[in-house]
């Protein structure tokens, strides 16, 4: 028994390794057409900013902002953990929020038929008219007035989406339950919850975008040089616009860890769910 797993086992590691090995050509193949249209987009900028002679106030070259980013990457990354932190805060804040005020609206049908037509007026107000109400109220320069406005343009993506996940379960499911006998919150956590989960995740690949937008621009009204919002401001009118290229970069890697990480959390919490399978 014990030779015949033996002489089996450099098989089993070579069908391992050609899985492997077929995984990574599937991944390769996959993004390969996305990374080479980043390089085709890249190198014709570069060259027709040299070729049309555009000037760099105008639109600096795909190098320079390069060079610019290695050049000033201490301060660049220590400029986004500032801003960073202000998004990520308020995220959890905001859907914290949001999540509580979705479990008490759909429990209750007047309080969501209250709150409902307040919560979608208050979603399209535009992010700018918060931004300058928040800093008079808690402050210019103070991490908690960008903090604020994170959390409330987050709040009601969540609270909306949330809500709509939890009133829309399966009637059947819902039914069921009651057969049974069983309580609102079995009922919550057993069929409710499930359903709403996907509409959750979401909610959350939206304001984890939404939250990075949200500091920015408070920042564009005032707040310390360690931000985003504040530096791309000030290196645009001193005509460093390599600089403020590339603190985009740097707001758009941040923006694009925050919907991985939640991508990621997703795939752990619900597996089960359609979309993850239509995504493997």
């Amino acid at each position: 028994m014990a030779e015949a797993e033996v002489k089996n086992w450099p098989g089993r590691s070579t069908a391992a390794r050609i899985s492997m090995l077929t995984s990574v050509i599937e991944w390769v193949i996959y993004y390969l057409p996305t990374v080479i249209l980043f390089v085709a987009v890249l190198g014709g900028w570069e060259v027709a900013v040299r070729g049309l002679d555009i000037k760099r106030f105008i639109l600096p070259r795909p190098t320079s902002i390069f060079a610019a980013l290695v050049q000033q990457a201490p301060l660049l990354l220590a400029i986004g953990r500032y801003t960073a932190t202000e998004a990520i805060v308020g995220l959890i804040f905001g859907c914290g929020a949001g999540i509580l005020a979705a479990l008490a609206t759909a429990r209750w049908t007047a309080a969501r038929e209250a709150l409902l037509p307040f919560a979608i007026a208050a979603n399209s107000v535009p992010i700018i008219a918060f931004a300058p109400i928040m800093n008079n109220w808690f402050g210019v320069t103070t991490q908690l007035s960008k903090i604020m406005i994170v959390g409330i343009i987050t709040f009601f993506p969540m609270m909306l989406n949330l809500m709509r996940g939890l009133t829309q379960a399966e009637p059947f499911a819902l039914e069921l339950m009651r057969s049974y006998a069983t309580s609102e919150s079995q009922v919550l956590f057993k069929v409710r919850l499930p359903n709403a989960l996907p509409y959750m995740f979401n909610a959350l690949k939206v304001c984890s975008t939404l939250s990075l937008i949200g500091a920015i621009v408070g920042e564009f009204f005032g707040g310390p040089r360690a931000s985003l919002g504040v530096y791309i401001t000030q290196e645009a009118a001193y005509f460093r616009f390599e600089n403020s290229w590339a603190v985009i970069i740097i707001a758009a890697t941040l923006g694009i860890a925050f919907y991985l990480i939640i991508l990621l959390v997703e795939r752990l919490v619900i597996p089960w769910h359609a979309s993850m399978q239509r995504q493997d």
